[in-house]
């Protein structure tokens, strides 16, 4: 943990995939920050998932070029890795300190402040959009608006909470082991990618699959402790008054969590898309599917594509919004979510 005088310091710099990846040093440990575009465009940032970093996490909606041309056209995209989640991080030792929610939120505000941000767009997978969503209630001022993607906001179920202490046993004692690789792909995908007797496996879960085994099973472990004791935040949900876009894959298991969390939010400020035959992980398995809603949802704040002339260092107040563009339909999404439908090929 670093010295409470020096709370967040550099300490690598690489060039990464045509951006720049960070270790940053915080109170509750050290994370890695890459960062691609220009720093001086509005910022957003990225939380992914457990297990996963933001090449498999994010990297199916971010190199679609319509993504480009709205999302790298527009901000400086910091992805922000859980502790330990980055490739070739070393072990951190259990016995050590046991970063809590809490603890993993306030680091968000941390990296933050050493890269002089002020109010941020914030995208979030699952647990990464847990984390997101507490960060956007304990610093309100920090955050412009919510792009959640198969949402957590309540406490474990019984359900959850056995699951995860299973999964959470086999890290420690047996690694990334055959069975934590199956209930995280399950976790994260639909059925119709993750194949069957019939159907092979889709090439983004077996590209998941080969960069699960690269993961130190220690440091997943202590993420999965962490996300296994949250608390609920359904009730500050109402308070929070920032824009936010939900996404959730129609067979994600934590669908109904996503509509939960939607009924809590005020209808004003919020707007919920439902995306047919996907999993939880929207962003790889059905990337195509956020880029409408997303450019409805960026309108509001004077962000365009790169095709239309409008500069890309829009203030991105909220304060500068008419009451009726923070209205679901507003966004595009009329009277009821959108549902975006695939073909499948069996």
């Amino acid at each position: 943990m670093a010295d409470s005088s020096d709370s967040v310091s550099i300490d690598m710099e690489s060039i990464s995939l045509g951006g720049k990846e960070y270790l940053v040093k915080t109170h509750h440990g050290t994370v890695l920050v890459a960062v691609f575009g220009d720093q001086d465009k509005p910022a957003l940032i990225t939380y992914p998932d457990l297990a996963l970093n933001h090449i498999s996490c994010f990297q199916g909606l971010f190199f679609c070029p319509e993504a480009s041309s709205l999302l790298l056209h527009n901000f400086c995209i910091y992805h922000i890795s859980p502790p330990g989640h980055e490739f070739g991080a070393p072990p951190i030792c259990p016995d050590g300190f046991m970063p809590s929610v809490d603890d993993l939120a306030d680091q968000i505000v941390e990296v933050l402040n050493f890269f002089g941000l002020g109010a941020v767009m914030c995208m979030g997978v699952t647990a990464g959009a847990y984390i997101l969503t507490l960060f956007a209630m304990k610093y309100r001022q920090r955050v412009l608006g919510l792009i959640l993607i198969s949402p957590l906001c309540k406490a474990p179920s019984w359900t959850e909470w056995l699951l995860n202490k299973v999964m959470s046993n086999l890290l420690y004692f047996y690694g990334m082991c055959g069975v934590v690789k199956e209930l995280l792909l399950k976790r994260y995908f639909s059925k119709e990618v993750r194949g069957n007797v019939q159907v092979p496996e889709s090439d983004i879960v077996q590209a998941c699959r080969r960069l699960l085994d690269e993961r130190q099973s220690i440091n997943i472990w202590q993420f999965l402790e962490a996300m296994n004791g949250r608390p609920d935040l359904s009730e500050g949900l109402r308070k929070l008054h920032c824009r936010s876009l939900i996404f959730v894959g129609e067979n994600s298991p934590f669908h109904s969590e996503a509509l939960h969390m939607t009924s809590k939010l005020d209808r004003r400020y919020s707007a919920l898309v439902e995306v047919q035959a996907c999993g939880s992980m929207v962003t790889e398995e059905q990337p195509h599917a956020m880029l409408i809603p997303i450019e409805y949802f960026l309108t509001g704040y004077g962000l365009y594509r790169a095709t239309l002339s409008v500069s890309p260092r829009s203030p991105l107040s909220p304060s500068c919004i008419s009451p009726e563009l923070l209205s679901p339909e507003s966004m595009g999404l009329k009277l009821k979510p959108i549902k975006t439908r695939i073909s499948l090929e069996v």
